[in-house]
């Protein structure tokens, strides 16, 4: 996923003349291409993430379109008040793209792991927030990036997720994905926790006969709201799946849209994700999602809680 967005930032950069990549201390090896074909509009500035927040904005104020890529615990904890001041508050078309979203940096520990990234993005006015599920539809996204008005904000997983968007989905910033339609229970999920989803709604129905959804919202700010309107009042429970902390993230949103748009809708909501505390496990991500159960086990078990309750 990581050098598939990297690798549309170069094809944008080979038609746009104003497309600019700017790293902080990445690898010598990242886009390694780009630099040496357009070595003008390629700078990698060191341990700078702050600063280059404001050379990101001053190039979009001469109408360059800049592409900033650091690690998401920099580009948002570390720049947060630059990126609110410098680009939302002009609403900059900046691109901001985030490695490693929640515990993709599982080995390194608490400093590296972006678990509250998108808790504290979406409070910020005039910034959109995509979270793509696989390298299809993060090229599809990415795309579309460059004719964006305001900033962006680009959440990216590990790499080598499976593919599960193809050519029959209408996949655009602001659009959500219907991946398998619902019975009763809808899972409403982001990013690669999509995958997560789609395993455990095969099992229910596998090994329990229990139809379940899954909807994909592949753009965290601004939430469709068309599709969520269509399919919430359709079913009687919601789990919402990320991996990021479940104060003010993406289960929040669902909450918020819920009791602002279907006041008198009964419906049960559980949201699954990482609780608010500072990660104190070591190992790789996988190993990390199944102690914090943001796993197809869990989800299963939730669902079935949810289901039987209701049957008895």
């Amino acid at each position: 996923m990581r050098q598939t967005c990297l690798n549309t930032v170069f094809d944008l950069a080979k038609k746009n003349k104003k497309v600019i990549f700017i790293g902080s201390d990445l690898g010598p090896g990242v886009l390694d291409s780009f630099k040496k074909k357009y070595p003008n509009r390629f700078f990698m500035e060191g341990v700078a993430e702050q600063s280059i927040i404001g050379l990101a904005a001053g190039l979009a104020f001469e109408k360059f379109r800049p592409y900033v890529n650091t690690i998401a615990t920099f580009i948002t904890r570390r720049c947060y008040e630059q990126v609110l001041v410098d680009l939302c508050l002009h609403n900059l078309p900046v691109t901001l793209i985030g490695n490693g979203g929640g515990l993709v940096y599982a080995p390194l520990g608490p400093t590296h792991q972006a678990i509250e990234d998108i808790s504290i993005m979406r409070a910020l006015p005039n910034l959109t927030i995509i979270s793509p599920s696989d390298a299809y539809e993060m090229k599809k996204l990415m795309l579309e990036s460059i004719n964006l008005k305001g900033p962006l904000y680009v959440r990216i997983a590990r790499g080598g997720e499976k593919i599960i968007n193809d050519k029959r989905d209408k996949i655009k910033i602001g659009k959500g994905l219907i991946k398998r339609k619902p019975g009763k229970l809808l899972f409403v999920s982001t990013g690669v926790m999509t995958q997560k989803a789609i395993d455990a709604s095969e099992e229910l129905k596998k090994k329990y006969d229990i139809n379940s959804g899954v909807l994909h919202l592949g753009t965290i700010k601004p939430l469709d709201e068309k599709i969520l309107k269509y399919w919430i009042p359709k079913v009687e429970k919601i789990i919402t799946v990320e991996e990021n902390i479940l104060e003010g993230g993406f289960g929040s949103s669902i909450l918020e849209f819920v009791n602002f748009h279907f006041k008198n809708l009964k419906i049960e909501i559980q949201r699954v994700g990482l609780p608010n505390k500072f990660v104190n496990k070591y190992g790789s991500q996988d190993d990390l999602h199944k102690y914090y159960k943001l796993d197809k086990k869990n989800l299963v078990t939730i669902a079935k809680k949810m289901i039987i309750k209701d049957l008895k």
